[in-house]
């Protein structure tokens, strides 16, 4: 009888593995990194930019920020975050938020606030990768907001792009 039942059955593909806490915030991190999914992830977003592009502001004044301030602040977080993640300490922080955000900066400060940002994040992955189930558990509600917090500038990087005509739609954001 169960011959009768799966013989005209189609073949199905092995079941994909079970999601664990690890490849969840692997996923959702890497998504706000370098892997466009659902939206358009730091790296792309900061792309091709010149320091000036990124120095841009609408409105002088506006209390609004820039692309450069806004790298500087992903620069800050994600780098005292990993710190602690890895049992160290994180850059110097007097408690004001908005001192993270930085100034203007030249070519060559914004190829490094690039950089910097990039090697940080990928850095981060490796933790993920390499941290056992126990540490994860410890850390995952940190590394959720790490994400949400990432995609939340992303956007305002984007904004910005959209609003100085920098950004090319056909990129991934119309």
């Amino acid at each position: 009888l169960a011959l009768l039942t799966t013989a005209g059955a189609p073949a199905q593909a092995p079941a994909a593995p079970a999601p664990t806490l690890k490849t969840v915030l692997l996923a959702q991190l890497r998504s706000t990194h370098d892997q466009q999914d659902w939206f358009v992830p730091a790296s792309k977003a900061v792309a091709g930019l010149t320091a000036q592009q990124a120095s841009w502001k609408e409105k002088e004044g506006s209390g609004n920020h820039s692309i450069a301030q806004l790298v500087s602040h992903l620069v800050f977080w994600n780098e005292a975050q990993l710190a602690k993640m890895k049992g160290g300490k994180g850059p110097a922080y007097s408690g004001k938020n908005d001192e993270t955000f930085g100034g203007s900066l030249d070519e060559a400060a914004w190829k490094s606030a690039v950089s910097r940002l990039d090697a940080i994040l990928i850095d981060m992955e490796k933790w993920i990768e390499s941290s056992d189930d126990k540490t994860l558990q410890a850390w995952y509600d940190t590394i959720a907001h790490i994400s949400a917090h990432n995609a939340y500038h992303t956007g305002q990087i984007l904004y910005i792009r959209k609003e100085q005509g920098s950004w090319d739609p056909e990129k991934g954001v119309k």
